[in-house]
C-alpha cells in the first residue's frame, strides 16, 4: 500500500500581511505545481507569525492546521534558496522552505517516508510561499484517505459507493435547475434550517447546515478542540475514516476501540473511558451495525461529547435507534446526510443536530455561505412530503434487495457476521483472498474494506443497487469461481 502524498504550504510574512495578498499568492503556487488546495494538508510558519492573521484565516479557510516552528529549529534546515536578510532577521535563511520541509507531527498525521519541495520560495514583500510534497506512511499503516470513488473507473459496475444510483427525481431537478436563477445572491440558509428543524422537531439553534458530512467532521474536530490542553477522542471502528483523518488533523489524540468480527462488531464493554469526545457510525459504515440508542446513550463521555455519525440512517425503517429527535441532546452532535439517498454526493449537503452550545461553537469556525443555493434547494425538497413517500419506497425496495443479496451470498460461501442495516454489506470469502481483484478484472468494482481500521486482507463492501446490478455481480463470481 503506497502512502498518500500530502502538500505543505511554507510561508513567511511580514506583519500585517494582507490576507487576500497572501491567498492569491497560495492559489498561483498551487496552479504552477498543478496541484490543488484540496491537496494541502497543513500550513507551516515560524513561531513568531504563528498569531498573523493572514495564516490563522489561510489555515481555517483551507480547514487544515496552522504548524509553526522556533526560529532556532528553521535554521537548522538546509534549503535550496537561502537569504542573508531574511536569516538576520528572522534567525533562518528561508522560512517558508524550511517550515515546508519539517517533517509532519507523527502523532497526527504518520510517518513522514520522504519530502520533495515542489516550489522554492517564491512571492513578494510582505510574504514569500514555498510547497513541499510529504509522502506519509499512514497510522498503522491502514490508508484512512481511500475511499469507494477511488474504485470506480469507466467501464466497471459501481458497487463501491454508497450512494443512490438512480437518476435524481423530475422534481428535485426542477428544484435544483430553478435554483440557478437565485446564484448571484448570496446563500440564504434559513429554509433549509426550517425544514430540517421540522423533520426532527428540534429548535432552529440545534441545527446547521453543512457542506456535506464531511465538513461536520472537520468543523467538529477543530471547534471543539481545547487549545490549552491534550484532547483525547475515541473513535469506534471499524467505522467511515473521515472523522479520524479530521481529528488527527487537528490535533487530537486518538484512541481506536476496534470491534471484533467474532461478535459481528458489536459494541461491547471494552471500550476505553475518559475521553474527552467518542466518535461513532450509526448504522456504521462499513459494517451496516445498528447500535441501540440506549447503548449510545451510555457512551456519552462525562463532561465530553458523544458524536454519532448517522449518514445511513434514513435506510433504516423508522429509524429505530436514531438519536436525531431525542428531547435532550446535551453534549451530543449528530451528523447527518442527504448524499446517500438522493445521490447527490457532488452537490455537499448535509447537517449536524445537537447540543445548542456545541453548534454555536461549530458556527464560529465555519465559513460564511458554506452551503450552495443548490444544496439549500435540494434540502427543501427533499425534506418534503413528497420526498418522503420517495424516499420510503427507495429504501423499501433496497432493503429487499439487500436481503436477498445476502442470502445469495452465502450460498456461494462468503462469510457475512454483521447484519447490516445500511445500503451496504460487509462480506468475505474465506478461500478467496483476492475476490476484489477478480471481480475487478470481471468488469466489477467494489470497495476493498483493509482501508477500514480493524479489517484486514480480503475483506469487501458491495453497495446494494437493484435486482440487475446483483445479477451482475452473481454471475462475474459463479464465473471466477467455476
Amino acid at each position: 500500500m503506497s502512502p498518500r502524498p500530502e502538500v505543505v504550504v511554507g510561508l513567511g510574512t511580514r506583519t500585517g500581511a494582507d490576507p487576500a495578498v497572501v491567498l492569491e499568492l497560495l492559489d498561483r503556487a498551487l496552479s504552477e505545481c498543478r496541484v490543488t488546495r484540496a491537496d494541502v494538508v497543513a500550513v507551516a510558519t515560524v513561531d513568531a507569525r504563528a498569531g498573523e492573521p493572514a495564516l490563522t484565516q489561510l489555515a481555517a479557510l483551507l480547514a487544515v492546521p496552522l504548524l509553526s516552528y522556533p526560529a532556532e529549529q528553521l535554521n537548522r534546515v538546509a534549503v535550496p534558496t537561502p537569504s542573508t536578510r531574511v536569516a538576520e532577521l528572522a534567525a533562518t535563511a528561508s522560512v517558508a522552505e524550511a517550515a515546508a520541509l519539517i517533517p509532519l507531527p507523527i502523532e497526527r498525521f504518520g510517518a513522514s517516508e520522504s519530502i520533495e519541495l515542489i516550489l522554492a520560495k517564491t512571492g513578494g514583500a510582505t510574504a514569500t510561499i514555498a510547497l513541499a510534497r510529504h509522502r506519509v506512511r499512514p497510522p498503522d499503516g491502514v490508508d484512512l484517505h481511500h475511499h469507494g470513488d477511488a474504485e470506480v473507473a469507466h467501464g466497471l459496475l459501481d458497487l463501491a459507493v454508497n450512494v443512490h444510483a438512480a437518476p435524481s427525481p423530475d422534481w428535485l431537478q426542477r428544484a435544483l435547475v430553478e435554483s440557478l436563477g437565485s446564484l448571484a445572491a448570496y446563500p440564504d440558509a434559513r429554509r433549509g434550517t426550517e425544514a430540517i428543524a421540522r423533520r426532527h422537531g428540534r429548535p432552529l439553534a440545534e441545527v446547521l447546515l453543512t457542506a456535506g458530512a464531511a465538513e461536520a467532521f472537520t468543523l467538529i474536530a477543530q471547534a471543539l478542540a481545547a487549545p490549552t490542553t491534550d484532547n483525547r477522542a475515541v473513535v469506534v471502528h471499524p467505522q467511515f475514516t473521515e472523522p479520524e483523518v479530521a481529528l488527527r488533523a487537528a490535533g487530537w489524540e486518538i484512541e481506536r476501540a476496534v470491534l471484533s468480527e467474532p461478535e459481528g462488531f458489536a459494541l461491547n464493554d471494552d471500550l476505553p473511558i475518559g475521553p474527552d469526545l467518542v466518535m461513532i457510525g450509526n448504522p456504521t459504515n462499513p459494517t451496516g451495525v445498528l447500535h441501540s440508542a440506549e447503548r449510545l446513550w451510555g457512551l456519552r463521555p462525562e463532561g465530553g461529547i458523544l458524536v454519532v455519525d448517522e449518514a445511513f440512517m434514513d435506510t433504516v425503517e423508522g429509524e429505530s435507534e436514531s438519536l436525531a429527535s431525542s428531547l435532550d441532546l446535551t453534549g451530543v452532535l449528530v451528523v447527518r446526510s442527504l448524499t446517500k439517498t438522493w445521490g447527490l454526493a457532488g452537490l455537499r449537503v448535509g447537517y449536524v443536530l445537537g447540543d445548542a452550545q456545541l453548534i454555536q461553537r461549530l458556527k464560529a469556525v465555519q465559513p460564511h455561505w458554506s452551503v450552495s443555493t443548490p444544496a439549500l434547494a435540494a434540502v427543501t425538497a427533499c425534506l418534503s412530503p413528497h420526498g418522503d413517500l420517495v424516499a420510503a419506497s427507495r429504501h423499501a425496495a433496497m432493503r429487499a434487495e439487500r436481503e436477498r443479496l445476502r442470502v445469495e451470498l452465502r450460498h456461494r460461501g462468503f462469510v457475512l457476521p454483521a447484519r447490516s442495516e445500511g445500503s451496504f454489506l460487509l462480506t468475505r470469502h474465506p478461500h478467496w483472498p483476492g475476490v476484489h481483484e477478480q471481480l475487478r478484472r470481471a468488469g466489477i468494482a467494489v470497495r476493498r474494506a483493509d482501508t477500514f481500521p480493524g479489517l484486514g486482507s480480503g475483506w469487501i463492501r458491495i453497495a446494494v443497487r437493484d435486482e440487475a446490478a446483483s445479477a451482475q455481480l452473481l454471475g462475474a463470481i459463479d464465473e471466477a469461481r467455476s
